[in-house]
């Protein structure tokens, strides 16, 4: 798992704005109800977020990262990816929902259209009045939501960007990934990796190649010695990789 229950994203600086979060219920492609967190800027200066979890889903981690986003004048909603089969409501699961055991019937249940669809509600919400009324929209996502993140670049979301932390771009479990699918990804992308994960130098060169390719513009940064997971507010070794995340996410968001 990418991050602990308990963990929490690093801060980036003083807010520079007072915002407003809550709980929120979006209505997905098939008429789902997805559930959702969304943190408003009093005043905004940037694109709104997409926030994409880890396989964990939504919970406080994600929950705090729109805060944070917030903050720094960008709404942003994070989505929950197991509304479907476990309910709407994902801070009653229990402690040990994200167990492998207990976790694997909801990561099977998942689907692309599903997904697909659950992004674009979150993307549409954002452009509403009540998500705070965005012209422009960019996704950012952890892990498998990086992996995610990195998708909803294809031109269908409509997105003005794409920030992807250890996203895995590969073949995963024999279906196709960002590599495979660059000739459809239009939206600039931001590709964020760990020099100690378990992406490998060779499948990151080979997305690189792909999306040069493709004429997407990209940038990628990998931070040696870094695992997997890094971005966490008690990553005290790696506080400076932290601040630097946080520097390139707010430079590209911005550049939006």
């Amino acid at each position: 798992m990418c991050y602990e229950a308990d963990a929490a994203p690093p801060i980036y600086g003083a807010p520079i704005t007072t915002i407003t979060s809550s709980q929120v219920i979006l209505t997905s492609g098939d008429g789902a109800e997805v559930a959702a967190f969304l943190s408003v800027p009093a005043e905004r200066s940037g694109p709104a977020v997409l926030v994409l979890p880890d396989m964990r889903g939504l919970f406080g981690f994600y929950e705090q990262l729109t805060m944070r986003l917030a903050e720094q004048g960008l709404p942003a909603v994070a989505v929950d990816y197991y509304s479907r089969s476990a309910g709407t409501d994902y801070r009653a699961r229990p402690a040990d929902f994200s167990d492998e055991p207990k976790l694997l019937p909801h990561r099977a249940a998942l689907t692309r259209d599903g997904l697909y669809g659950d992004f674009t509600a979150g993307i549409d919400f954002l452009r509403s009045r009540e998500g705070g009324g965005a012209g422009s929209v960019i996704s950012l996502g952890f892990c498998v939501g990086g992996r995610f993140a990195f998708l909803t670049a294809d031109r269908q979301f409509g997105l003005d960007g794409a920030i992807g932390l250890y996203g895995y771009p590969d073949v995963l479990r024999g279906a196709p990934g960002p590599t495979q699918l660059a000739t459809d990804l239009t939206a600039p992308i931001l590709g964020l990796f760990a020099g100690a994960d378990n992406i490998t130098p060779e499948v990151v060169d080979a997305f690189d190649k792909a999306l040069t390719q493709a004429g997407n513009e990209h940038a990628f940064h990998t931070y040696p010695g870094a695992p997997h997971g890094f971005f966490e507010i008690e990553s005290d070794e790696f506080a400076a990789q932290c601040a630097d995340v946080w520097r390139r996410v707010l430079a590209f968001a911005r550049a939006r």
